[in-house]
């Protein structure tokens, strides 16, 4: 495998993309050429939402060909197109061969949600601190205690007092992850419950590989009202499940809602307030955490 990597501003990045995959190019990835430094951008965006942006203002454009002729007449061909201006060949490269599964792994260490209580993978000793843990592997579902917003709903489970979490409806499971957190922290009444089949067998052999007990399912699984629950999705999504995820918080239960950037609080409060008031718990990384007891 070779790559063909060019530096090209915002502007230009729709037009170079679209003219690789008429190339034939097996991959086309865009990123920050800034990344790491201080001129870094952050743009943020949502499943099945127009991006904020199609680059940042300084982006690296990589193709991936099988062969380093394909990727060479490309560069050429690029070159002498009008649309090509502002933009820098950085370079055609050789894709070594390596040990995928090992590049993987090394990648997903230990993630600590307290000093006392963390994620961490099959393949790794669980360390001396750890008190509370959960063994969870990267899998095709989504959740591995990496990103701000699991952590953050996973932070707000630990600190709360033994024996409140009441019974637990985790909305939008993915890897089960969060189920599994509260049942570490005493649930013994969990439901989780995703769109996806995917995510519901991943949640059941997670639940199993950690020795606890939960239910899981399709969403109408989730029955009746529950003392939490959680749903750490995505805001569109969240504001569309205002009626639902309101209609199972018990009287005196908790809502936790996570997967929502900063600059959309307003619009979670606006959306559930007809039921119940959002705030803002916590904070990550341009990320938040919105509770509301009923």
């Amino acid at each position: 495998m070779f790559e063909l990597s060019l530096l090209c501003p915002e502007d230009r990045v729709e037009t170079i993309s679209d003219a690789f995959d008429a190339l034939d190019a097996l991959s086309v990835s865009v990123e920050d050429a800034d990344a790491q430094t201080e001129a870094e951008q952050a743009l943020f965006g949502e499943p099945g939402m127009p991006p904020p942006k199609d680059g940042w203002q300084r982006s690296r454009v990589v193709a991936l060909f099988p062969t380093e002729e394909l990727a060479q007449e490309a560069r050429q061909l690029l070159s002498l197109q009008d649309f090509f201006e502002g933009c820098t060949v950085l370079g055609v490269n050789n894709v070594p061969e390596q040990d995928w599964v090992r590049l993987t792994q090394s990648q997903f260490t230990p993630v600590d949600i307290t000093p006392e209580f963390w994620i961490v993978p099959t393949w790794h000793e669980l360390p001396a601190q750890a008190k509370v843990s959960i063994r969870l592997d990267p899998g095709l579902a989504f959740g591995t205690g990496t990103h701000p917003t699991t952590r953050m709903c996973l932070r707000w489970i630990a600190r709360q007092p033994e024996g409140s979490l009441g019974r637990v409806l985790d909305y939008g499971c993915g890897s089960g992850i969060l189920a599994i957190g509260a049942a570490k922290f005493g649930a013994v009444d969990i439901d989780a419950v995703d769109i996806d089949t995917a995510a519901v067998d991943s949640t059941l052999l997670n639940a199993q590989a950690n020795e606890v007990q939960l239910s899981a399912g399709l969403p109408d699984q989730a029955r009746g009202e529950y003392g939490t629950v959680l749903a750490n999705i995505l805001a569109s999504p969240l504001k569309m499940l205002a009626p639902l995820l309101c209609a199972h918080v018990a009287a005196g239960g908790r809502l936790v809602l996570s997967g929502i950037l900063e600059r959309q609080a307003d619009e979670l409060k606006e959306a559930y307030a007809p039921w119940i008031a959002l705030e803002v718990a916590d904070s990550e990384d341009g990320w938040i955490l919105m509770t509301a007891s009923r």
